[in-house]
């Protein structure tokens, strides 16, 4: 495989963001979330939310030899961590590292110090991992109607 290459994601991307955002779901939440969870999680159309912050900028995207590696979305108006998504072939190589590292100074640039994010309970060591802390375990409202067991976490940048 090529050196893999980030770039800012388009409108044109959300299918194959989305269908890599299910893919991950299925494969590293099931340790984590019972099946009919993780059903209705992955039956959910895209949020129009996420097409904003695409068209804001907010997305970026990792892929290599035409294949998507990974993406994550931040809000540059909140500082919050709207997903960050890797394939699951490709977890463990730093795709997430590298995104969420690209996200932090994109955030800098746009005057962001404090980031936050509601993590799925899986993901919570690659979040402390990239910096951010736990601060408390909550439950998410999912527009699909189910309720996710997640931990809020954040992160404050250097100035």
């Amino acid at each position: 495989m090529s050196t893999p290459t980030r770039r800012r994601a388009i409108l044109a991307d959300l299918p194959e963001l989305w269908a890599l955002r299910t893919r991950a779901i299925r494969a590293s939440c099931a340790s984590h979330y019972p099946l009919e969870v993780i059903d209705t999680w992955c039956a959910a159309a895209p949020p129009e939310q996420m097409t904003a912050l695409i068209a804001a900028g907010g997305a970026l995207v990792e892929e290599a030899d035409g294949q998507l590696l990974g993406y994550a979305i931040l809000n540059l108006d909140t500082g919050e961590l709207d997903a960050a998504f890797v394939d699951p072939a490709q977890q463990g190589r730093g795709v997430a590292r590298r995104l969420l590292a690209a996200l932090d100074a994109m955030a800098l640039r746009h005057g962001l110090r404090r980031l936050f994010l509601s993590s799925s309970l899986n993901a919570v060591p690659a979040y402390e991992r990239a910096g951010y802390v736990a601060l408390r375990r909550e439950t998410y409202p999912h527009r699909s109607g189910i309720v996710l067991e997640s931990v809020f976490m954040e992160k404050t940048l250097p100035c």
